[in-house]
């Protein structure tokens, strides 16, 4: 079902009038959400004329009718508003910042992603890294954000460069506007449907279409549209409504009305020697190591989704761990893995991978959305597969075959729930080592007893109803497919559950004891990206991600 969707320029601290405009066409049209891809915000210049109305929204007296999402533009967010983010992560019901750098889903199953600030031409030190809400992105953000691999509508401050060409739609005022070549790259890797900026004009260019990937594939096409400022003195276009459905087939031949695109990947993209990281390795702390939380402030409980290293709307996210981002799940390399590239002679891999849901819930029974919730189960499941599968078929004709372990940890009061595999050599697995193990440590240290269960290839994943579990599945990888045996430790909420333990069973049975703290198997960027690369060399033939 295609959802009714408003976008607005720049609203320049023009709140009252602009919330109250975005009502009554609300109320016409039902828009599932609005985004604001200016700045709702003015400039130091003008913000002292808005401070009223700043002090109104931050009050609640201004009404957000709809989920609204605002991105950032050119201008740093007033010191009102950055408080009250710092503070709530939330402004007013209904308004939400998108943040400098974004990649999120909506509700409605829309993808959006979203890179706001000015250009910085040289790459921010890394002492004096930018955060989640500098109005500046440098080519390195954009870049990151290709890894989202896809996106419905794209929102960016700036033009992509060359945007303009071959077109035949006039542009009434060349000010207002920047094109940026990493921008262009960022829309041609995407090729989302909308891509949304801003300008001191109203632009809207003929619909473009992609190359595609393969002769089957249909076109994919990208609508650009700059969007005029509100109350520009000449009245040009400032809010733009329309209409978009995700699950449209893409046209098997070239739409009429739409030219080639006339974005290339700029010649400057090329890989530079990776830097070495910082010496945080917590998937779930700042870059100060501040385990999650900012530096000048006292802890408030599990970190947002904005700081969440598991959330891809982390500004911090280690997204070049990333392998492959699915529609409710996505697959990563895992930081300081408990093996390495050198551990099963079938393998120029670690193999420790991680399976995250991109929704941020301590649990898939939190997942409130039934229909999310089933989703997410069932694509997490199917990623489990494809890395056994791939596991098996890579070790087949090497002395050491291979199954694969995965585990997940559920607790109500947790953060982000995923899944870890690790291949495991079969053998231990066929003689029942791996189960052993599990039960061994768990009676050693006075945990309740795992209960098992065998589950077929073809079988369902047992949807949980609790939130506190630690659950194993041990997987045989045989020659018609895995066959996999599940082991389930039920917690009670105050039960202590250490989080190493599965890692801890893992490296006593493989003899990696030396790397049984992951905190101490860092490696520099540079070896992350190659082991990420490798990996997915190697599962391209099982990414049903690259095929959706």
């Amino acid at each position: 079902m295609a959802a009714k969707i408003a976008v607005v320029g720049s609203v320049n601290g023009q709140l009252s009038a602009v919330f109250a405009k975005l009502a009554t066409l609300h109320a016409k049209n039902q828009f599932a959400f609005a985004i604001i891809a200016g700045d709702l915000f003015g400039d130091g210049s003008n913000q002292a004329k808005h401070t009223d109305d700043i002090s109104k929204l931050l009050a609640g007296k201004i009404e957000v009718p709809l989920t609204t999402y605002f991105a950032l533009r050119h201008n740093a967010l007033p010191a009102q508003i950055l408080d009250r983010l710092k503070a709530d992560e939330e402004i007013c019901p209904n308004l939400h910042f998108l943040g400098r750098r974004t990649t999120f889903k909506t509700t409605e199953g829309i993808r959006i992603v979203a890179l706001g600030g000015a250009h910085e031409p040289a790459q921010p030190a890394a002492e004096n890294p930018l955060d989640e809400y500098s109005p500046n992105y440098s080519d390195t953000d954009a870049k990151v954000l290709r890894g989202a691999t896809n996106a419905d509508i794209l929102i960016t401050s700036d033009w992509p460069k060359g945007v303009t060409t071959g077109s035949s739609t006039r542009l009434t005022s060349p000010d207002g506007f920047f094109e940026q070549p990493s921008v262009a790259d960022l829309c041609s890797v995407l090729k989302p449907r909308y891509h949304f900026s801003s300008g001191d004009t109203f632009y809207e260019r003929e619909p473009f279409f992609h190359v595609r990937q393969d002769d089957t594939a249909g076109y994919q096409t990208t609508r650009f549209l700059s969007l005029a400022p509100y109350g520009n003195a000449t009245k040009q276009k400032w809010i733009y409504a329309f209409s978009l459905d995700t699950k449209a087939i893409l046209p098997a031949t070239i739409p009429s009305g739409t030219t080639a695109s006339p974005l290339e990947i700029s010649s400057g993209d090329k890989k530079r020697k990776a830097k070495d990281q910082p010496q945080s390795f917590s998937r779930f702390g700042t870059q100060n190591g501040n385990a999650g939380h900012r530096s000048n402030k006292k802890a408030r409980g599990p970190p947002a989704p904005s700081e969440c290293f598991f959330c891809l709307s982390n500004p911090n996210a280690a997204t070049h761990l990333i392998t492959s981002i699915g529609d409710n799940a996505y697959l990563t390399t895992a930081k300081g893995p408990l093996s390495t590239s050198t551990t099963f002679s079938a393998l120029d891999f670690p193999g420790h991978m991680l399976i995250i849901p991109l929704e941020h819930s301590p649990s898939a029974s939190a997942i409130t959305d039934t229909d999310s919730r089933r989703s997410t189960i069932n694509e997490m499941r199917r990623y489990r597969r494809a890395l056994q599968t791939m596991i098996s078929n890579r070790s087949k004709t090497s002395e050491q075959q291979l199954g694969a372990v995965t585990w997940e940890i559920a607790r109500a009061g947790g953060i982000h729930f995923h899944q870890q595999v690790m291949p495991v050599d079969r053998e231990t697995i066929t003689k029942g080592l791996v189960e052993a193990a599990f039960k061994v440590q768990a009676e050693n240290e006075s945990y309740p007893r795992f209960e098992s269960q065998a589950i077929t290839k073809d079988e369902d994943e047992e949807e949980f109803e609790r939130q506190d579990y630690f659950r194993v599945w041990i997987a045989d990888c045989a020659e018609d497919g895995p066959e996999e045996t599940q082991l389930t430790l039920y917690l009670d909420a105050g039960f202590r559950f250490d989080l190493q333990f599965p890692r801890k069973v893992l490296a006593k049975l493989l003899g990696l004891e030396g790397r049984m703290d992951w905190r101490n198997c860092g490696q520099s960027e540079a070896e992350e990206v190659a082991d990420a690369e490798a990996f997915k060399v190697a599962f391209k033939e099982w990414d049903f991600a690259l095929d959706d």
